[in-house]
């Protein structure tokens, strides 16, 4: 068990919008308490300055949320996977997917369509805006490359006002991104869905490696604060549970991503 003085740090990075800063703000509060009642020193306030790659890997990282692409491609020696969240998007419990978006008025109706055409991605670290793509497409690129144009945007949101703008032409959002963007980004309303893609394992919450134990007892702190989570703010975040899962979930990513190391999409 941590000792109270020491110093610890958490943040959720991964869907904290502006618009949910608040609905944050509160499920932090509850994951805190859990926390402090199970034996761990919760700081009382989220990190949200710190940059993630720092952050995914400070020694004094009680809890986060990460993306499954850099857990097994770089975290994996440091951090502890704790569990992974399930969302209200029509998947399994702790698993994703992402959507191809397009404009409405775009003349794509199937993947093979989009071929030629300029992409908007967040990061090429993420899974689901752009591993997952280039693990679709595998194969049908012509002279290394499948799309005319790739441009990096730094976020989902991002990505989805580019294609909306008309600066880009498609973008993978992972779909609880995506549904986010449904209830608070305007640009969403000028995009549709051409596809989906495979689902995979989620986006995991991770702490600062430690003892089996340990890490099992912040799993279980976790699941008594989802249990005792407000319905407004679970369905403002799209919270339905915590899945048990461990880094061993997260091959069937670093295997996928292994077969498209290469191709630049």
């Amino acid at each position: 068990m941590m000792h109270s003085d020491t110093q610890t740090i958490a943040a959720l990075p991964m869907y904290d919008w502006p618009e949910l800063f608040s609905a944050h703000d509160v499920y932090w509060s509850t994951l805190a308490e859990s926390l402090r009642a199970f034996g761990f020193p919760a700081p009382p306030e989220l990190t949200r300055t710190m940059p993630e790659e720092l952050l995914w890997c400070d020694e004094q990282l009680l809890l986060s949320q990460t993306c499954g692409l850099p857990l097994v491609r770089d975290l994996s020696p440091c951090v502890q996977v704790v569990g992974t969240p399930a969302y209200d998007i029509a998947c399994g419990a702790g698993s994703y997917f992402s959507v191809i978006v397009v404009r409405q008025d775009s003349t794509a109706d199937k993947l093979e369509d989009l071929y030629g055409m300029r992409l908007a991605y967040n990061c090429r670290n993420s899974q689901s805006g752009y591993a997952a793509l280039a693990y679709m497409l595998r194969g049908q690129a012509q002279s290394g490359r499948f799309f005319s144009e790739s441009r990096c945007t730094g976020s989902h949101r991002a990505s989805i006002r580019d294609v909306a703008s008309g600066k880009s032409d498609l973008a993978a959002i992972d779909a609880v991104s995506w549904k986010l963007a449904l209830r608070h980004e305007g640009a969403a309303q000028a995009l549709r869905v051409l596809a989906t893609t495979t689902p995979t394992p989620g986006l995991p919450m991770i702490c600062a490696k430690r003892p089996d134990w340990s890490s099992d007892r912040i799993h279980m702190a976790v699941v008594e604060a989802m249990a005792a989570l407000d319905t407004d703010t679970m369905d403002a975040l799209l919270l339905t549970g915590f899945a048990q899962t461990t880094l061993a979930d997260y091959a069937i990513i670093a295997r996928n991503h292994a077969i498209v190391e290469g191709f630049t999409m």
